[in-house]
């Protein structure tokens, strides 16, 4: 079936692309051989040419099987961006096991979900962040590895990978079926989902990436900038990528203004991904130099609409062609602007290769709306899940008839573009991250003193939105804003955490008592109209 968009593909990029039927261990292999000298990763004072990468890798998945890993095992990973989570994820897949991903940030709360819903029987971390698990009690089924170069103990990645054992099985992956990664992301219960992603979830995806740009792309010889966090889907789409065309991958811990512009000095990244946040903090940061960003040639932006000054900010202080793109945990990259079409404000780009779009009617989900008319977006191609692990109920909602429901309200224009206006969901994204306020309403309620709550998310112009809770307290409760952030940062990841707090003796209820967080968005929302008017008219 023709498709509007078709027409706006760059040049020689086809409506569909033959796509590989390799694991995900296989693209480090095939980087490997083809640029075995080629620096693959730089994690500070740590650099690993494509050859030392995979036999990193390889003695790591040796040293695993040697201990009784197996195929189908669950690696938990907790790492930052960082050549140990790089090892273990190759290493991981060189065995045919599944990658957990867990944040970091993630308190003891949050990472025992996920180790429990997960069955995972193998986790790695940095050692600073063990002490989570010993909140937790004793697992006697859970092999714990640390990743610290300088703590060498008898259960740690680098004393493993010095043993220096290649034995390794004969690789045994169906790329079609076989889970690569657990990407847990929220749901409407206020429970994680972990999204299952097989070896040709991800690896398809790569390749369409990759193609839609592959005129502006030089292989070897890129330099990604390795910002998005590996835990995120965006992080390890980034990685995949960089590995496929034998890219540089710079490893970026954690986003602090001054600390990313010495990286971005000292390496001249040209392939960079971020988010508005970082785009703006970058562009107007006071200490900016005149070339600190002229090495960028190619810059994406995902998670929300990218602003048209921010856009112009980034095209005056690069050489970079820009773009933006749409995805998510169960679908990866879906949609991205093509560098050779005018820009469109708004639009999150056209489907990639091999990927189909429509919107549909809202209440049904049956009826394809007209072009202009908002309705659900759904995505159908080779990257998108397998279905939610242990999650039959969900999956069946999400996936229907080869058809992905997204829950994001959307419309299309004539040329085929994509415009994302709304959520059916809740889901918050503040700084890049989504947040799902069921989760925080859970918190809140253990607090003692909390009769009711409701959290969402309010406008900013920074963050994208900022986390609000607005809090019924018990008759004879008493408690203070600060009581309330005390109480979340320490069983939150802080980005979750709500910054302001509202405190109500009744909540908006619908006559069957269910707490109506629309009103309260209204409410937030007519509160910023009449400040605008306000500031207006101040202005004039």
């Amino acid at each position: 079936m023709t498709r509007p968009w078709y027409s706006f593909y760059p040049e020689n990029v086809p409506e569909k692309i033959e796509l590989p039927t390799i694991s995900l261990y296989e693209l480090l292999l095939r980087s490997a051989e083809n640029y075995p000298s080629h620096k693959a990763v730089i994690d500070g004072n740590q650099e690993l040419t494509y050859s030392e990468l995979k036999y990193a890798s390889d003695y790591f998945a040796s040293a695993l099987y040697n201990r009784g890993f197996r195929k189908g095992d669950r690696m938990a990973i907790m790492l930052p961006n960082s050549s140990e989570y790089i090892i273990s994820y190759f290493a991981v897949h060189r065995l045919g096991g599944i990658v957990c991903q867990i944040n970091p940030m993630y308190q003891p709360r949050e990472l025992e979900y996920i180790l429990q819903n997960s069955e995972s029987n193998w986790f790695i971390s940095f050692e600073e962040q063990q002490y989570k698990l010993k909140e937790l009690g004793s697992n006697d089924k859970l092999t714990i590895i640390s990743a610290d170069r300088d703590q060498l103990d008898i259960n740690n990645l680098y004393e493993w990978i010095k043993e220096e054992n290649n034995f390794l099985p004969r690789l045994d992956i169906n790329p079609e079926e076989d889970i690569a990664l657990l990407q847990y992301t929220g749901g409407t219960t206020g429970r994680s989902k972990g999204v299952m992603l097989t070896h040709a979830n991800l690896l398809t995806n790569v390749f369409q990436s990759v193609t839609f740009q592959r005129d502006e792309l030089q292989i070897p010889g890129e330099r990604a900038f390795g910002l998005s966090p590996l835990f995120h889907i965006a992080g390890i789409v980034n990685l995949n990528q960089s590995i496929l065309i034998g890219s540089t991958f710079i490893a970026v811990r954690r986003f602090q203004i001054e600390t990313t512009l010495e990286l971005i000095r000292k390496h001249r990244p040209t392939i960079f991904s971020g988010n508005p946040t970082i785009y703006i903090s970058l562009t107007n940061y006071i200490n900016l130099r005149d070339s600190d960003l002229e090495s960028f040639k190619i810059c994406a932006s995902g998670t929300a609409p990218l602003p048209l000054e921010v856009m112009n900010d980034i095209k005056k202080k690069t050489n970079a062609r820009v773009y933006e793109a749409f995805g998510m945990s169960e679908t990866l990259i879906t949609h991205r602007t093509p560098l050779t079409a005018s820009v469109k404000l708004g639009s999150v780009g056209v489907p990639l290769p091999n990927t189909d779009s429509k919107i549909m009617d809202i209440e049904t989900g049956t009826k394809e709306m007209p072009i202009g008319e908002a309705g659900e977006l759904i995505i159908k191609g080779p990257q998108v899940m397998k279905g939610y692990w242990k999650n039959p109920e969900e999956t069946e909602h999400a996936l229907r008839n080869g058809w992905m429901y997204t829950g994001d309200i959307a419309y299309m224009d004539d040329d085929g573009f994509f415009y994302v206006v709304g959520r059916k969901k809740d889901m918050i994204i503040a700084g890049g991250y989504n947040i799902y306020p069921n989760e925080i309403e859970e918190v809140l309620y253990q607090h003692p003193a909390v009769l009711e709550a409701c959290v969402y998310g309010v406008p900013d112009s920074y963050r994208g939105e900022t986390v609000k809770a607005v809090i019924v307290i018990k008759k004879l409760g008493n408690v203070s804003e600060e009581e309330i952030v005390n109480w979340c940062n320490d069983r939150l990841a802080r980005y979750k955490v709500p910054r302001l707090i509202e405190f109500r003796s009744e909540l908006p209820k619908s006559s069957v008592g269910k707490i109506l967080r629309r009103i309260l968005v209204d409410e937030e929302e007519e509160k910023s109209k009449k400040l605008k008017k306000i500031q207006g008219a101040i202005q004039s």
